[in-house]
């Protein structure tokens, strides 16, 4: 189809019950769930897993992409994580990639809208400074769901080893919580009122179909 496709961007910390809650608005009609497409860049565009027709899907994506040699550059570093704020040095390589950075993901967007036969995307890419770059896209519609989650929940899963994720102690998850939540509630703040929703991951799980 065509048109502006309609992107609804999943905002906060990690370990937040994002998966779920994409893949439960994925099975909507005419939505389609694309997972963290912040790693898009960082894999080449070659998804993690290697069905074929996963293989076969984001192989037309790329086709229709071109990332202007962003493949594996450092932008999740310098653009998305929150510690790029913190980073001064890294400050004028972030200059520098922010005008390339929007072109190759406003296309993206708008390629997995063509081969999906979607018009509504959900990314739960997490990251509020990727959010913040996204909110200047001209050929998307932008939309923000903040999901939060209660904090010792989130402590608990980082600490978990029973899990692929890498682990994280108590003093390093709290200061990312702080760091993730200062940032994306300033992100929020500042989004136009109607693309923007705040959700509580624990009313999500409690009454998912009034969430949806």
């Amino acid at each position: 189809p065509g048109g502006r496709p309609k992107v609804l961007y999943v905002m906060g910390a990690g370990r937040s019950g994002s998966t779920v809650l994409g893949v439960t608005l994925g099975n909507c009609e005419g939505v389609l769930f694309a997972g963290e497409l912040d790693k898009w860049l960082a894999r080449s565009g070659v998804p993690q897993l290697g069905d074929a027709p996963r293989l076969r899907f984001w192989e037309q994506v790329r086709e229709r992409v071109d990332a202007g040699g962003l493949f594996n550059s450092r932008c999740k570093r310098c653009l998305e994580r929150s510690s790029a704020l913190l980073r001064i040095r890294d400050w004028p390589e972030r200059r520098a990639l922010r005008t390339p950075y929007r072109r190759v993901t406003q296309d993206l967007y708008r390629a997995v809208a063509e081969v999906a036969g979607a018009q509504r995307i959900v990314d739960s890419s997490h990251y509020p400074l990727r959010a913040l770059e996204l909110q200047r896209l001209e050929g998307v519609d932008f939309y923000i769901l903040y999901l939060v989650r209660d904090p010792q929940g989130v402590v608990a899963s980082f600490g978990r080893g029973d899990v692929a994720e890498r682990r994280f102690g108590m003093f390093t998850t709290n200061a990312y919580l702080w760091l993730t939540y200062l940032l994306s509630t300033a992100v929020f703040l500042r989004h136009r009122r109607d693309r923007r929703l705040l959700v509580r991951h624990e009313d999500f799980i409690a009454d998912p179909a009034r969430i949806v």
